[in-house]
């Protein structure tokens, strides 16, 4: 149960770093063997760049989980305690149900490109399996967030999503 725990707590910081990982070290054979023997590697490229994708948006989810996001609360200063929760949770369910939306409408576009798949150039995979990670990181930032207000609805800790904007 506690390996559970730790890939549920870790889950993005380990695939991120695992992405990043495989992007540098195809990017380095790259130039490498550029260098070196004056040809390339037709794949690493290729790989490099489906990695980056899954980084860029597994690294969102990362920023979601820890509620490090860009957010423009200037306008809620001048807002007694109870209106800024108010818009707070109100932004974030907009947010969570735009997520859940396109997350939602994007996998007919998905399930149509593994029924008629666009085979990537050298790899020779479908391209749907690197779409994939759009739904899968939009769900889990939803996730995310919801987590993160059960949770500190769960200890009694929600007005401190307030107070920390007044502290940055």
């Amino acid at each position: 149960m506690a390996i559970l725990k730790k890939i549920y707590d870790y889950f993005e910081e380990g695939m991120c770093a695992i992405m990043l990982s495989v992007m540098i070290l195809c990017l380095t054979a790259q130039v490498v063997v550029r260098m070196t023997l004056g040809s390339s590697i037709a794949w690493t490229e290729e790989l490099s760049r489906y990695t980056f994708l899954w980084t860029v948006y597994l690294g969102a989810a990362l920023v979601a989980k820890k509620g490090a996001h860009v957010r423009v609360t200037a306008q809620f200063l001048k807002m007694n305690d109870q209106q800024r929760m108010f818009f707070r949770i109100l932004a974030d369910a907009i947010w969570v149900c735009s997520l859940l939306f396109i997350a939602w409408n994007i996998l007919p576009v998905i399930e149509e490109g593994f029924e008629f798949p666009e085979m990537s150039p050298t790899m020779h995979f479908a391209k749907a399996w690197v779409e994939c990670v759009i739904p899968f990181s939009f769900v889990l930032i939803a996730w995310r967030v919801a987590s993160d207000y059960f949770i500190r609805w769960k200890q009694g800790t929600l007005r401190r999503l307030i107070r920390f904007e007044e502290d940055v």
